[in-house]
């Protein structure tokens, strides 16, 4: 006996809408961030930017859920779950060591940038959360994506104190140091998450279909 990644209930319209909206803004942040990063020579910039691309992927995954048979959409899930872990890991791990290399050979850094696109990341990222908030009331997967996504208000604020510290000091080294701190703080917490939470991680729809009988018994 299998349950449906998403039951069809009246308000799923209204949860995709949703849920595609927040992909459409999320979009923006990750894609304005690694630009901006990248000519502003701002790895903190950079890192935040690829942390809410590897987020884009997971909430991608949910939208298409909505729209594709069961068994495909379980397998979106794993798939945005994998990387969401085991590549953010891998890719904080490349750029913690881009962080080491910048701070023993620091290069110039246009400060202001990272505080302005951080401002407005942080900002997305809260409009993101407020976009999963109403239908993660209802569906555990959309939840966790809110949750996670509230919490990235913070992370965003890195390459802000990054480009402050820069602007106030004049030693860009604080760039490459917050990123590199950042960049350990994704692998250890996203790291202990995988240990504690694999079998989710694989099967994504136990957390869904758990939550969807829960509903069921208290309608």
């Amino acid at each position: 006996m299998g349950c449906r990644t998403f039951p069809k209930t009246a308000p799923m319209a209204h949860y995709q809408r949703a849920v595609r909206a927040a992909v459409i803004l999320n979009t923006g942040i990750f894609g304005v961030e690694l630009i901006a990063g990248w000519q502003a020579s701002s790895l903190s910039l950079i890192m935040d930017g690829i942390h809410n691309f590897s987020d884009q992927l997971a909430i991608v995954a949910i939208w298409l859920a909505f729209i594709v048979p069961r068994e495909p959409s379980r397998t979106l899930l794993r798939g945005a779950n994998v990387f969401n872990s085991v590549g953010l890991i891998a890719v904080s791990g490349v750029l913690l060591w881009q962080a080491v290399e910048r701070f023993l050979h620091p290069v110039a850094v246009l400060g202001f940038i990272p505080i302005v696109v951080g401002l407005a990341a942080a900002a997305g990222n809260y409009g993101v959360a407020r976009l999963l908030r109403e239908p993660g009331q209802r569906n555990a997967a959309i939840r966790l994506a809110y949750v996670h996504n509230l919490g990235d208000v913070w992370v965003s604020l890195a390459p802000v104190l990054a480009g402050l510290l820069l602007i106030v000091s004049g030693y860009s080294f604080f760039d490459p140091l917050i990123a590199g701190a950042v960049a350990v703080w994704f692998i250890v917490s996203t790291g202990r998450e995988v240990l504690k939470s694999h079998d989710e991680l694989i099967w994504p729809e136990k957390i869904v279909c758990c939550h969807t009988e829960h509903e069921t018994q208290s309608a």
